[in-house]
């Protein structure tokens, strides 16, 4: 599959297409209706795409961002800037983010004048990101930057996560050059030793050295055409990965902490249990977390005192999150089923999710194989997508009990 990739002309090399002929009038003379069905087209090719069989995902995340930060990123191409069009989307992107993987964390760096500056550390309070993001807007883009200096520092936060984990970089580089100390197919076998996968998004053209960092460590690397094109390679990094090989099937021991409640008891409540404390996700940075009795997460094996949720315990090593964040990583585990997709229906004239009826632009309905309700192509996506649950099934006692079941 790779050797058919490198042996593929380039869009100078083939002959031209003339896309002018994709565009023809109607009866009446408009173009209405062929951009229409050009666009349901491209809907019916996103369905294809997200109905995959089964596959083992890396549910658990942990994920870098490398921003390119040099000169070349304040470039009016895209608008108003580069450096300030991807900070924008980023903020969409970790919101997407953790709503689709709740028990994962994030991390956000910058690569400038050939160094490499860790923005925001891992962890997994969306909040703190996308304000670290807008922080960052003022930020001068200056120098050349420094790609090996990056997969480095991801490298050494990365490699002592779990092995259950699923260990990612994703680079947006916007640069055609970069500066860096030593040698780089070395950082590139270390990072393929420590089960690292990296994707790079290019915002300027193709650089024969990210292709073969994301070709040798199972990443995905994409140059983008447009600002619609860049949002969606950038949200095509929200869905958890196939597993890179074999993992084994295993429990994975987590922590579920409470905060501390006074007993009643007055003689048995010392001093310290009322003191306030640092966290311990801060405690090593300058920004560093007071809080008081009431307030944080204590680890329930070692009793270390947290402020957010998931995150690993730094004492003990046991992972901790919370029941809502294993509630909404319950789709992953499994997914719905593809619905089947049929021609025609004649007794079934509107949708069963949104009640519109069928059109003739999409000719085409879906059907679940529990419920047998039909639903058109924008619900199938909806459900696909974001509901993650058939609304026929549900509404149905019957098949909602088989499916607990």
């Amino acid at each position: 599959m790779a050797d058919e990739e490198e042996t593929n002309e380039y869009r100078w090399e083939s002959g031209y297409e003339k896309t002018w002929e994709a565009i023809k009038e109607d009866d009446d003379g408009l173009l209405e209706s062929n951009v229409a069905e050009i666009v349901a087209r491209a809907k019916r090719k996103r369905a294809a795409l997200k109905a995959t069989g089964a596959i083992q995902l890396g549910m658990m995340r942990h994920l870098f961002v490398v921003i390119d930060a040099s000169e070349c990123m304040f470039l009016q191409d895209l608008k108003p800037t580069r450096f300030l069009c991807v900070l924008k989307l980023l903020e969409l992107f970790v919101h997407e983010f953790f709503d689709l993987n709740p028990i994962s964390q994030l991390g956000i760096l910058t690569t400038k004048v050939k160094r490499c500056v860790e923005v925001a550390a891992l962890a997994g309070n969306q909040k703190k990101h996308i304000e670290a993001l807008q922080q960052m807007k003022d930020t001068s883009c200056e120098g050349e930057p420094s790609l090996q200096n990056s997969l480095e520092r991801a490298m050494n936060g990365l490699k002592n996560m779990p092995a259950h984990s699923s260990r990612e970089v994703l680079v947006l580089f916007g640069s055609l050059t970069t500066c860096d100390p030593g040698d780089i197919q070395k950082t590139i076998k270390s990072l393929k030793e420590n089960n690292i996968r990296v994707s790079i998004i290019g915002l300027a053209a193709e650089v024969r050295i990210c292709r073969e960092i994301a070709k040798r460590t199972g990443g995905t690397y994409n140059v983008l055409l447009d600002d619609h094109h860049l949002k969606e390679l950038i949200l095509n990094q929200v869905q958890p990965p196939a597993v890179a090989g074999s993992m084994e099937a295993s429990l994975v021991k987590m922590g579920f902490p409470g905060g501390k409640t006074g007993s009643g008891d007055g003689a048995s409540d010392s001093a310290a249990d009322h003191a306030p404390a640092y966290c311990l996700c801060h405690i090593e940075n300058e920004t560093s977390c007071l809080m008081g009795n009431n307030s944080g997460y204590n680890c329930p094996q070692c009793g270390s005192r947290y402020c957010e949720l998931p995150v690993e315990c730094k004492q003990c090593g046991l992972t901790l999150v919370s029941a809502p964040h294993l509630a909404r990583s319950y789709h992953h585990l499994f997914p719905i089923k593809p619905f089947i997709e049929r021609t025609e229906v004649p007794e079934m004239t509107h949708c069963f999710a949104c009640a519109k009826p069928f059109g003739e632009l999409d000719p085409n309905v879906y059907e679940c194989e529990n419920c047998k309700q039909i639903v058109c192509l924008d619900c199938d996506l909806f459900i696909r997508e974001t509901l993650h649950t058939c609304p026929g099934c549900a509404s149905d006692p019957i098949t909602a009990q088989m499916k607990t079941n």
